[in-house]
């Protein structure tokens, strides 16, 4: 890596890293990430930069993601299914406390996935509820949740960082002082800077090792490799800066984890919106875009290319990125028949994370290409959520979807990119109702060729993960079965 690209900016910034001061303690630990929150209610928002800080330190769920994806118990200690799959009955932890020193009972279980569920929910996933029938408080300690139909999906449901369970009474406060279960505790929040959190000394489960946690949010690239390389932070999680990675394995201060996420990212089309409303558009942008060369120019080569939204990790992926091959002849066809021989315009708005704005540029240019030019936005995640998210106000977008097996989101056809497919909606109703695996498997593959074919949005690549810490941080996840920073069971070595 040649550091003179960098130029006066990164002189100048690790001068400011170096007089931020280096002491740290070993029981704490100072975390950078790129994206800050909107706020710190993750039942209430779509920003997976919320889940980021806030999943498992401390908010948590009936259930839980391991490092490996797998679902685990979390609240619930233990759980009974009936024999026709539709109640669950969980049992949950005794002398669990919230952080505000209430205890957890199962009013709390109902109250939170009864919230989620009501019609004025804000929930971003609350599909992920609508099958449920009743919540019923059994005791103190015990709840029971019946669906409308068996779902063999519900235990993974009820692990995502939107079925978090919350207390009451903190939720008129929770956007800016989260009161949770988990093993650390909300302290403080410098917006634009940093959120502290703190070991809570009454978790229920096993204590944290690390005693005060401090996430920083370093949105510019070139400041985050100042601020590593100074060791002004002790890790940096999904750093923003791939190129910096070669510099970073060669340092034995460092160590250099690049994982797999859940993060298929894409170039999302509005599908209401003429003339991407037309599948012809839709199939000829997707022939102009070369994925590999935004994987080398925007990631540095770091990605996996994908033909749908699945990602290729699982064992029911199917690469169905030869239906969508580039091939800028073929889009200038397809743009022809459509009736746009000339092009059109359309706008594309860009959210932070450099594989949106960098990955965008060279979009861009593919496009323009072949004849559709786009006038760019770069937004913040507030605007984006705002314009794009839930006013679909937009016409192209680039954004990657790290919620785990989110294919469902295609049967939905208020979601923000607007697909609206009867026979889709019906083949993930089949699938959620399903239990047997290999017909699962068969649905799902269905599902993957479904949204392929009818190129609903350009599939890109999934999103690699790269994390820098110190050399001496154990614990630390490598990959993101979810969107989440655990810090759990993070220790520094001796």
């Amino acid at each position: 890596m040649r550091l003179r690209k960098f130029g006066l900016g990164l002189v100048s910034a690790l001068a400011l890293a170096a007089s931020m001061g280096m002491a740290h303690a070993k029981s704490d630990i100072v975390v950078a990430m790129q994206l800050e929150p909107p706020h710190l209610d993750p039942t209430g928002a779509a920003a997976g930069a919320i889940d980021s800080v806030l999943y498992s330190n401390v908010f948590e769920g009936l259930t839980r993601f391991g490092p490996d994806g797998s679902v685990n118990p979390g609240l619930a200690e233990s759980w009974e299914i009936s024999e026709d799959g539709k109640t669950y009955t969980f049992k949950l932890h005794d002398g669990v406390k919230f952080h505000d020193g209430s205890d957890l009972t199962a009013d709390d279980v109902k109250f939170s996935l009864d919230r989620a569920r009501a019609d004025d929910s804000q929930n971003a996933q609350k599909a992920l509820f609508a099958g449920i029938e009743s919540v019923e408080v059994v005791d103190p300690l015990t709840v029971k949740v019946t669906l409308k139909e068996p779902n063999g999906s519900f235990l993974f449901n009820m692990a995502w960082g939107d079925a978090v369970i919350v207390a009451p009474e903190s939720i008129g406060d929770i956007k800016s002082k989260p009161v949770g279960t988990g093993a650390f505790k909300f302290t403080d929040w410098v917006q634009g800077d940093r959120i502290d959190l703190e070991k809570n000394a009454d978790y229920w489960g096993e204590p944290a090792k690390l005693d005060k946690v401090t996430f920083k949010f370093i949105s510019d690239p070139t400041a985050a490799f100042a601020a590593v390389m100074a060791e002004d932070v002790n890790a940096f999680v999904g750093f923003p800066a791939p190129e910096n990675l070669p510099q970073f394995e060669a340092d034995a201060r460092f160590q250099v984890l690049v994982g797999s996420t859940e993060g298929e990212t894409i170039l999302a089309a509005n599908n209401k919106l003429p003339p991407l409303d037309n599948i012809k558009v839709r199939e000829a942008i997707a022939h102009a875009v070369d994925r590999q060369a935004i994987i080398d120019g925007a990631m540095f080569g770091y990605g996996t290319p994908i033909g749908t939204h699945f990602a290729p990790h699982n064992p029911d992926y199917v690469d169905l990125t030869g239906s969508s091959q580039y091939d800028p002849d073929l889009a200038k066809k397809l743009l022809a028949e459509a009736g746009y021989a000339d092009g059109f315009t359309t706008t594309l708005k860009l959210p932070p994370p450099s594989y949106a704005r960098r990955g965008g540029e060279i979009i861009a240019a593919q496009l323009r290409a072949v004849g559709i030019e786009t006038e760019i936005t770069n937004l913040e995640w507030a605007q984006w959520l705002e314009q794009v998210f839930k006013g679909k106000d937009f016409g192209l977008t680039i954004v990657s979807h790290t919620e785990p097996m989110d294919i469902g989101i295609y049967a939905r056809p208020d979601y923000y990119f607007q697909y609206d497919n009867a026979d889709f909606q019906k083949l993930i109703a089949d699938l959620t109702a399903e239990n047997d695996p290999a017909k699962r498997s068969d649905l799902l593959k269905q599902a993957q060729e479904t949204i392929s074919r009818d190129y609903v949005n350009t599939y890109l690549f999934q999103l690699a993960f790269p994390t820098i810490a110190d050399a001496k941080i154990k614990g630390l996840w490598e990959n993101q079965p979810t969107q989440a920073t655990d810090l759990t069971a993070v220790y520094w070595e001796d």
